[in-house]
């Protein structure tokens, strides 16, 4: 398959991943390393997400930047590849604008349940938004009457391992997904596309007050 052919399929959830890619090859550059790739990188110490962190420097921007950081590549390519999978349905569904705010409102959603609950240790990655995109996955397949069997089944597995796995952020994870559950229930319920847009708006700020309140500032 052509690269062409990959970006007119899911164009958002493409242009993500090649940014979640060249920020991987900076830090791999800096830090002199493929598998330790955070270490001694400016924009690793810059982005990732870390509580006593948000009160200076990058600072609330963190939960953003963190989900563009990955730890070494095979965290990386796990991540890319369900973010493609899931976000090819989506964005197809939604529309690549559209998809690409509820996206960041489900990683801006995970990183304030990092702030909230796990605010000291350093987290990186696409997680958060992908366990949304999970959550909302399962909202498509009710708009369209498909078998919810196979979502419910993925979001049971990642759950599974996000509980057993070691270095995961638990809470990372089941924010995102509870976010992508929240923003998914009214956006099943609107009835035409401007309400879900409106929907998804008001999540955008929801979650970012969510994380400011949580900032642990002096």
């Amino acid at each position: 398959m052509k690269f062409a052919d990959i970006y007119r399929q899911a164009p958002a959830s493409t242009g993500i991943s090649l940014a979640v890619i060249a920020v991987y090859l900076v830090t791999a550059v800096q830090s002199r390393s493929i598998q330790n790739n955070l270490w001694n990188s400016s924009i690793a110490d810059d982005w990732i997400l870390w509580g006593p962190g948000m009160i200076d420097g990058f600072g609330p921007l963190r939960a953003v930047g963190g989900m563009f950081l990955h730890i070494g590549p095979g965290h990386m390519i796990l991540n890319l590849v369900l973010l493609w999978l899931l976000g090819r349905e989506i964005e197809n569904y939604f529309g690549p604008l559209l998809f690409t705010l509820m996206y960041f409102v489900g990683g801006i959603g995970a990183s304030a349940a990092v702030v909230w609950f796990d605010p000291l240790t350093p987290t990186a990655g696409a997680s958060g938004a992908v366990y949304a995109m999970m959550a909302i996955l399962v909202g498509l397949f009710v708009i369209r009457g498909d078998d919810l069997r196979a979502p419910l089944a993925l979001i049971a597995v990642n759950i599974g391992y996000t509980f057993l796995a070691v270095n995961v952020s638990l809470w990372g994870h089941l924010g995102g997904l509870i976010a992508g559950a929240l923003l998914t229930w009214p956006i099943i319920k609107a009835r035409s596309r401007r309400d879900q847009w409106i929907i998804a708006l008001a999540g955008l700020v929801v979650v970012i007050v969510a994380l400011f309140l949580g900032i642990p500032y002096p």
